[in-house]
């Protein structure tokens, strides 16, 4: 790391700047990628972070998921801040900052650094000059069936033409691949865990479609012609076919149209709206989605309840954070539907538990120790569907504190889950309802309570969110996590984690929980929750038994019984 921050400063007078900036996402701005320039240069491999490296001086910044993360794998060599001390940024005053223009948007570079220093656009990306990226393999992209998907691309792109022509707006151009995805009805290979087609397409009010991407990629596509393109562009064609199409304004996404691409049809079209309708439409899942969805997490909770049973009552060998994780694979991958994990498992034992977003290594992971208690969050990418769950467990008897710790977290967990979404109905009223029972004995999280989720697809995907600051309303088809958590550094760990889905009855909306894994009982306080409470419970347990019992053996249904 040292070695490639050393390199980068050497190119710092060849491109006369003071200073370049390192984003974590790659030029589709997805989460998760296969390439990570920001690793290289500051070695933390947490999914949100950016770096900043100056002639004297290292900064990176990142979220309150990543405090303890971030400072051990890069406190060393860099100053670390909250992504709040990027706005507006005056930790340095009057600099030249080179940035790649394919890797940031004009909103974040005007929100970052414009105020305060100057911005210079190097065309060619440094880390790549210091470092090769591997190119990710050409996986073809696929297509999903109508009775996968619930509608079909027609449909969908039927949505986005009424959009532009309401917006007077002649071509959107589409830039967040999980956007194409869910337009196109297709899925790719180019995420570590997620079936994304890195990707971009070009829609016109008329409703003709071109889709941007390696050709390789596209082969399936063209040949079965299930999917009306009318034509396919390979990356490097896209210049010469801006300036050959007819009109006069464009839409594009500003989360994820880069500087690179703004610019480029800025040459010739007027940018008339920065708002890409796909993010709202795909949010509400339909009720094939839902469905699929439902029994992706029906064979997903078996898997869980089938490892938790192991590790609490069968397992009596000393195993690693990093061996748990890979037994709990082992188990979904007894299932055929069952694709690879839809993120780096946690698997966090005592003090481990403690860092947020943990990643245990072998050789450097702790050996799960019984008087300790073990979070564990994980998932999988089905045919058909994303999950993504946690649970907390014990293996000994824990402290009344840890207990009663554990039964807050259980307690606002519950809030979310009852709540009255007619009442609260935006992510920022229903967070609070999450995090009172620790507010009141001044304890809190530094993470949100809940994000969105993909249809086969990003575990992560807005624009609905269950966070201190979201304000988009939520409605029925809607997919969110519910993870209220608590973090004692140097200590333990909880958090307790379901999906839930948004659904309408006689007019009011609720949430129904997708996940389908029993809670920890041995970790509750039960002497802390009301009847309404325990009746939750009872209710949730006694649907879970109901749901995945015929998928366990005599011992694991016995176990499972237990929780009722």
């Amino acid at each position: 790391m040292k070695n490639y921050i050393k390199l980068l400063k050497s190119k710092f007078g060849k491109y006369k700047i003071d200073g370049y900036v390192i984003p974590k996402n790659d030029d589709y701005f997805t989460e998760y990628s296969k390439i990570n320039r920001l690793k290289i240069i500051s070695n933390f491999s947490g999914s949100a972070g950016l770096a900043i490296i100056l002639k004297n001086k290292n900064y990176l910044f990142t979220d309150g998921r990543y405090t303890i993360q971030s400072q051990i794998e890069s406190g060393k060599n860099f100053k670390i801040y909250g992504f709040e001390k990027l706005i507006n940024c005056n930790l340095f005053n009057n600099l030249t900052l080179g940035i790649d223009p394919k890797l940031f948007t004009n909103t974040q570079i005007e929100n970052y650094f414009l105020k305060h220093n100057k911005i210079k656009h190097i065309n060619k990306n440094i880390i790549d000059e210091i470092k090769k990226q591997k190119e990710n393999k050409n996986i073809p992209f696929f297509s999903l069936d109508k009775n996968i998907v619930g509608e079909s691309s027609k449909s969908k792109i039927n949505s986005i033409s009424k959009y532009l022509k309401k917006n007077k707006s002649d071509y959107i151009f589409i830039s967040a691949p999980e956007n194409v995805a869910w337009i196109l009805n297709i899925r790719g290979g180019d995420g570590p865990n997620s079936p994304i087609p890195n990707s971009r397409l070009i829609i016109s009010k008329s409703k003709k479609i071109l889709l941007i991407s390696k050709i390789k990629k596209c082969k399936e596509l063209i040949k079965n012609k299930i999917i009306k393109i009318n034509e396919f562009l390979d990356n490097d064609e896209l210049p010469k076919k801006i300036s050959k199409l007819n009109g006069k304004n464009f839409t594009v996404d500003d989360k994820s149209c880069s500087i690179f691409y703004e610019n480029l049809i800025k040459s010739k079209f007027e940018i008339v709206s920065r708002e890409d309708p796909t993010y709202h439409l795909k949010a509400i899942k339909n009720k094939t989605e839902i469905n699929n969805m439902i029994n992706a997490h029906i064979l997903d909770g078996a898997a869980l309840t089938k490892f938790l049973y192991w590790i609490k009552k069968i397992n009596k060998k000393k195993i690693s954070e990093v061996e748990a994780a890979k037994k709990l694979e082992n188990f979904r991958k007894m299932n055929k539907s069952f694709l690879y994990p839809s993120f780096d498992t946690i698997a966090g034992s005592g003090k481990n538990g403690a860092i947020v977003h943990y990643r245990a290594k072998k050789g450097s992971c702790r050996i799960i120790d019984k008087k300790d208690i073990f979070l564990c969050d994980s998932g999988g990418q089905y045919k058909y569907g994303t999950t993504d769950v946690t649970r907390t467990i014990c293996f000994s008897n824990q402290s009344k504190k840890i207990k009663n710790i554990f039964t807050k977290v259980l307690k606002g967990h519950i809030a979310v889950a009852t709540t009255n979404i007619n009442k609260d109905d935006i992510g920022k009223k229903i967070d609070k309802r999450a995090r009172k029972f620790l507010k009141r004995s001044n304890l809190d999280y530094a993470h949100g309570t809940g994000h969105g989720v993909g249809f086969f697809l990003n575990v992560h995907e807005g624009p609905q969110s269950i966070t201190k600051i979201n304000k988009i309303k939520i409605k029925e088809g809607m997919i969110l996590s519910n993870e209220p958590g608590y973090y004692k550094k140097n200590k333990y760990g909880i958090r307790i984690e379901n999906l839930v889905y948004v659904e309408k009855t006689n007019k009011k909306l609720f949430f129904k929980n997708l996940t389908m894994a029993p809670i920890e009982k041995d970790l509750i306080n039960f002497d802390l929750l009301t009847n309404f409470e325990k009746n939750y419970l009872f209710k949730y347990n006694l649907d879970v038994y109901s749901k995945i019992s015929k998928y366990l053996n005599q011992n694991e249904k016995k176990w499972l019984a237990g929780f009722i």
